[in-house]
Formats: C-alpha cells, structure tokens, sequence
C-alpha cells in the first residue's frame, strides 16, 4: 500500500508512573503538582551516597498474572500495563484479528528502553555468585533483552506489521513514537501502539549515575530535590514506569469511530556530536532537531502553546534546552508555557518520552499545561515563561500545539509535536 504523508493520530494513551497506576491518576496528580520522589527503602540503598528515587508504589505481579510476570523483567511488565491501558483506551475490545477493527498485518508496536532489563541482569549474576549455575532462571535472556518490552506488547496486541525497539538513552521513548508516525505516514501500518519504558531503580545504576555527578544528591529533601530551572538544581532524580499511546491513520481511525485526542503531527531529529554524556551548551543541536521539526511538517510557530521539556534538573542540560528555544522561535517563545514534569515524575530515561508524550497529549485535549514544582528562584538564563507551582489554563478556543521535547546521553535529540484537532 502505498500512502505516503497520511494524516497520524492519538487514539489511545496508557501509562504507570510513580504517580499513579494508571493514565488518569498519574495526569490528575501532575495537575496537582505532586512529587512521586521518595526514600530508597531497600537494603541495598543503605551505603550509596543517592538515597531517593521515583519509585511505582503497586508492584507489577499485582497487576499481570503472577505466572507471567514472573517471566518478565519490571521494565516489560511497565510497558504491558501502559500499552494494556492504551489499547482498551483506543476501543479496542481483543488483540488484532480477534477484534475485527484492526487487521494484525497492519498492526505495529515500537516500544523502547534505554537500557533494557538490567534488574534482571544484576539479580541473576546475584544468584549466579550465591548459589550457582543451575539456579539461575532460564528466562534470564528473554528478560533482560532490550526488546523485551516490545516483543511482549507486540504479543500481547497480535502486532504484525512490525515489531520494534529503538535504544537511545533518555530520547528513546520519544524516538519510538516518532518511529511509530512515520510507519502510518508512510503506509507500513494503520495502527501503531508506542512509548517507552524504564525499571532501572537498583544499586549499581544509581551508584554509576551518582559517581557521574548527575544525580541529586538531597536525601533529606526528596520531594524537593527533582528542581528543574531552580537556580540550585544539582541533578535529576531517578524514576520508573511507562508510558504508552496508540497511534492511527485519521482514516482508519474515522471509518471505526474512533475517540481521536490529538494530532500526531510529526518529529524533528538531530545528533549533537559533541559528548557522551554531556549537553552541547549553546543548544545548537537541539535547536537543529526543533528547526527539523518546523521544516517537515505544517506546523505554525504560533500554534505552540505548550512545550513538555526534557528539563532534567541537570545546571548545562536545561540551560541548553531553552537556549534552543530561543534560537528558533525568537520573541514567539514567549508564548510557550513550559512544563518540566520530571520535577514530579523523577526522569524515567527511556520511558521519559512515553510517559511525557501522555501528557502532551492531554495538555492540549484538556487544554491546561501542567506546573514545574519546587522553583524557589527561576535561574536568571532561563529566558521562559515557565509554567510555576500551579497548572495554567491553554487557549480554550482554536488550534493548538503541544511539543515534547526528549534528550539521551550520546547526544541524541529528538521533539514530538501534537495538535488539536
């Protein structure tokens, strides 16, 4: 079939953050401007020097089956919640072929980790050290695999069309979305579940991370200490979950009678090419993604009314972020509320960009933009309108936009635009 340029659209979104279990609460509390950060409680945390994180409150095997999960590493079993969620959200009743609504042939999934099932990988060198060989789990490789998360989804859903899984740090789950448009736009697919997942809440990645001097180290503040644009901001705080939409063709989406939230207008990619872990601080390739954006689609400056930043609570990397801004927009910035909702969520790395693509999504449904929390002096450079403490009410009336803007260690660079319909 071929059917280039089709108009993309959100007919379905799921998620399970550590505000919620669900789509619903995890949005009503962003509103809210609740924190999900807390104390590491596990035994495992007492000696590192990083003793707060975002963590899911329910555990997973309450949800899932207990004999399926037990097969599944906790980033998979995030993303089969979330995808779960998004998939009855969209109407769809059965996996394709058994709901005649959607042909499992052009059906895709595209879920992404940044880095995969490392829980699983460290739990079973544990057993491997402490009790030897044959005890180690022989599900082991089909957890721990970085499309895990996919493949289960693309299971779960009778996925055909495609199953697939982009790994590129904390811009994968914006990179699976995009990924997920261009399949429809370009007739590979008619519906496409995607997002991004994360469980990476263990010893050594917090240690690795806190020994780079990336992580908040305020353990004695832990709500406070995800602070995005707060002159103070000293690093971002670790988090977990998922977040999953379903994307469809306008057309497929109309002949079923499909709820439609939003436009999927399309992405805008670019690399930095200028450290492994570091920010480009003049936000030239972020601001290369952003013009890549504007250039591909027909989206009008004036239309953006809400930007979801990736704004990680980092001193280089939210600076970068909004001189990017600046440099592409000029004086229509101004316009732009900007919301930085890992100071509620923590940064979920991978997961990020599913579960910030939820809520960019009902940003311009619901037509508010979450708050930024825990702002106490806004960092004279960032030159924004930065949506403060409480939510704000967007333009009720017209055509709106809404970006999500994602950023991985390796320079990766990618923005997500919606639009109301």
């Amino acid at each position: 079939m071929n059917a280039p340029h089709r108009t993309v659209v959100v007919t379905g979104i799921g998620a399970t953050t550590p505000l919620g279990g669900d789509s619903a609460s995890t949005w009503e509390a962003l509103l809210a401007g609740k924190s999900g950060v807390g104390h590491l409680e596990q035994d495992w945390a007492a000696e590192l020097p990083v003793q707060i994180a975002a963590q899911i409150a329910v555990e997973p095997g309450e949800i899932i089956p207990r004999p399926q999960a037990r097969k599944l590493d906790r980033s998979a079993q995030f993303a089969l919640i979330a995808a779960r969620e998004a998939w009855a959200d969209a109407g769809f009743t059965a996996k394709a072929g058994e709901d005649s609504a959607v042909n499992p042939d052009r059906l895709g999934a595209v879920i992404a980790s940044g880095i995969g099932g490392v829980t699983t990988l460290l739990d079973q060198y544990d057993v491997l050290r402490e009790k030897g060989a044959r005890r180690v789990s022989p599900h082991t490789v089909p957890m721990l695999m970085p499309n895990s998360p996919s493949a289960n989804v693309g299971l779960e859903v009778n996925a055909r069309a495609g199953v697939h899984t982009p790994v590129s740090a904390c811009a994968s789950g914006a990179e699976a979305i995009g990924y997920a448009i261009e399949m429809i736009r370009t007739g590979r697919a008619d519906v496409v579940v995607a997002g991004g997942t994360e469980a990476a809440i263990h010893a050594l990645p917090i240690a690795a991370f806190g020994n780079m001097m990336a992580m908040s180290k305020d353990n004695e503040n832990p709500q406070g200490a995800s602070r995005p644009y707060d002159v103070t901001r000293n690093g971002f705080v670790l988090g977990e979950g998922a977040g999953v939409i379903v994307l469809e063709s306008a057309e497929h989406a109309a002949k079923r009678g499909a709820t439609v939230y939003a436009e999927a207008v399309g992405q805008g990619v670019s690399a930095d090419s200028h450290h492994i872990t570091q920010p480009e601080p003049s936000g030239n390739g972020i601001a290369h993604a952003l013009q890549n954006l504007m250039d591909s689609t027909d989206l009008d400056a004036p239309e953006i009314v809400s930007i979801n930043a990736h704004a990680t609570s980092t001193p280089q990397g939210d600076v970068a972020e909004i001189k990017a801004l600046r440099k592409v927009f000029g004086a229509e910035a101004d316009h732009m509320a900007i919301s930085a909702t890992k100071s509620m969520t923590g940064h979920l790395l991978g997961g990020a960009g599913g579960v910030e693509s939820v809520a960019s999504v009902l940003a311009i449904h619901k037509r508010v933009a979450p708050p930024t929390i825990n702002i106490t002096e806004l960092d004279p450079e960032v030159d924004a309108d930065v949506v403060r403490d409480d939510a704000r009410p967007l333009p009720a009336e017209g055509r709106i936009a809404a970006l999500n803007n994602s950023f991985g260690f390796g320079g990766h660079n990618v923005v997500l635009a919606f639009r109301s319909l």
